[in-house]
């Protein structure tokens, strides 16, 4: 199987990235490729995230630090230095579904424990910090990890719920969990909606 630290730069899907070459080459006027020829030469390879982030914010300020941090990413992917879901404190993943209720309704199903049980049975969660009726930060598994949710009002179709899952410690961990979460998700909908 052929390792991501062997991409040249042509060819590769934005996934690897996370940003299209065409978007890079119009937001930064350089494409995938010669970002990752100019990160080899100034010896990218061997500075940790934090190091090429400050590069380019020396080098390349002009671009703003939300494209001094996606180059970045793109960089340590393509290059092998951090895979899919890798964030620079472990893994991450999300998932949102949306589900014709109100805001309060979606919210009361996290924060209501008899509720909860109903979609999300024997969970390892302690609510840490809630901001009604839209963020509810959570420590999971005993804080081994945390979980950032947002119930945000989405038109006529109801309300939208997104699940941030973070610091997971492994791309095992961050697979399960986002499969997890999709699963889950869609109980609380069906709980939610009721019989199709």
């Amino acid at each position: 199987m052929r390792q991501q630290g062997s991409v040249s730069g042509g060819g590769v899907p934005a996934a690897v990235y996370g940003v299209s070459d065409a978007a890079v080459r119009a937001r930064t006027g350089r494409s995938w490729s010669e970002w990752l020829a100019l990160l080899d030469e100034a010896g990218a390879r061997d500075l940790d995230h934090k190091g090429i982030v400050a590069y380019l914010a020396e080098h390349h300020a002009a671009m703003g630090g939300w494209w001094h941090q996606t180059i970045t990413v793109g960089y340590e992917r393509a290059r092998g230095k951090r895979r899919k879901h890798e964030k620079t404190d472990g893994y991450e993943v999300s998932a949102s579904k949306t589900i014709a209720c109100s805001v309060e309704t979606l919210y009361a199903a996290w924060i209501d424990e008899a509720a909860r049980q109903q979609w999300l049975p024997d969970a390892a969660l302690t609510i840490r910090k809630l901001t009604p009726p839209r963020i509810i930060r959570i420590a999971w598994d005993g804080g081994a990890s945390t979980v950032d949710v947002r119930c945000s009002a989405n038109g006529s179709a109801g309300s939208q719920i997104m699940v941030r899952h973070e610091r997971l410690p492994d791309a095992d961990a961050a697979e399960r969990m986002k499969a997890y979460w999709k699963e889950r998700l869609g109980a609380l909908k069906a709980m939610l909606e009721g019989p199709a």
